[in-house]
């Protein structure tokens, strides 16, 4: 069940009140991910993409680390147990829509039933965002791009707290193969520690994704 923090206690309070009120309190780092590891583990998994590999570890990194979990609500800090995906998916008619998928602890669980989003998405097109469901982060791919700096768009009009996460354009540097990533967060839920955290995770398991991709439990 999700709670809310107890702000009276919160070390970030001051924090929290100083930029909750902000004209635009969003605040991005881009970076690049080596996912040469990834990319050489992906060869013994044909039928799994790219995309969906990187997509459940920035799922499962959110997840892990607390900050990214926290939703403004009413002028509180409400807590997700658990946080879901939802990303663009590119159609035929070179529009988009959005495909969303559910967060399982193990890479075995998650590409399954992720897999067959993007098949039924793919299949209807509809174009249904889920404004109301905040338990979730938001990503986007944009594969013909090797950005170095990026920004959303935004509803002014509505309470966006949800992180937002974009991934880029493989790039080869030397013998390594490296990717664009964009974090998008509201300052007054988190600071750039917790994006440190963050993005570390992920590192971490872009070095051996060998032991999520192949593991059944909880790694």
């Amino acid at each position: 069940m999700p709670t809310y923090l107890d702000l009276a206690n919160w070390p970030r309070r001051e924090l929290f009140e100083f930029f909750r009120d902000f004209d635009n309190p969003y605040f991005n780092i881009c970076t690049r991910l080596d996912v040469t590891n990834l990319l050489a583990e992906l060869r013994h998994h044909p039928d799994v993409s790219a995309s969906l590999a990187y997509h459940y570890f920035a799922l499962k990194a959110a997840n892990e680390v607390e900050p990214f979990r926290y939703r403004l609500r009413n002028g509180q800090v409400l807590v997700h147990d658990v946080i879901n995906g939802g990303t663009t998916l590119l159609l035929p008619n070179e529009t988009f829509t959005l495909v969303y998928f559910d967060y399982a602890d193990t890479f075995a669980e998650f590409i399954g039933p992720a897999q067959c989003a993007v098949e039924e998405t793919q299949k209807n097109r509809a174009f249904r965002p889920r404004h109301e469901d905040d338990a979730r982060i938001h990503c986007t791919t944009i594969p013909w791009i090797s950005f170095t700096s990026f920004s959303h768009a935004r509803n002014w009009r509505r309470e966006d707290s949800v992180p937002k996460i974009s991934f880029g354009k493989f790039t080869r540097e030397n013998d390594r193969l490296l990717m664009p990533f964009s974090v998008e967060v509201h300052h007054a839920l988190m600071d750039g520690l917790h994006v440190g955290r963050y993005v570390a995770r992920i590192e971490e398991m872009l070095a051996q994704p060998e032991i999520y991709l192949n593991s059944r439990v909880h790694a």
